[in-house]
């Protein structure tokens, strides 16, 4: 199983819109629960977003609620984030990840399958 991220890689201003993409190949994503993970310099990955796909709940940190949306097509077996009003802090690179069941949705544990990372570079 391969994971895909796309969409970073270029510099956005504050209060820009950006969309991520994550494209899964080996693997139909229908059996996946996928989210949404990102590391700023110096620190710690951390959780952003995540999805359930049996209850169709999904998930935010508390610092980008309101502002990010995860969405996902099936038939693409693609996952998207979709940012919006970014914040210079919103700079990291950002990391798709699949899992069969992430009952702990913001642990990196309950995720099999990493994508490589995305760049999001915000400026002020």
């Amino acid at each position: 199983v391969q994971l895909q991220a796309s969409g970073g890689g270029g510099v956005v201003h504050a209060g820009d819109s950006l969309r991520l993409s994550c494209t899964v190949s080996g693997r139909t994503i229908n059996n996946l629960d996928m989210a949404w993970f990102r590391r700023a310099p110096g620190k710690e990955r951390e959780f952003v977003s995540a999805d359930n796909r049996r209850s169709g709940n999904m998930y935010y940190a508390d610092n980008v609620k309101g502002r990010f949306t995860i969405s996902r097509d099936n038939a693409k077996d693609t996952v998207y984030l979709q940012m919006s009003n970014l914040k210079p802090e919103d700079s990291a690179v950002y990391y798709c990840a699949a899992g069969p069941r992430n009952t702990d949705y913001d642990m990196e544990y309950e995720y099999d399958y990493w994508g490589q990372g995305t760049q999001v570079t915000v400026s002020s």
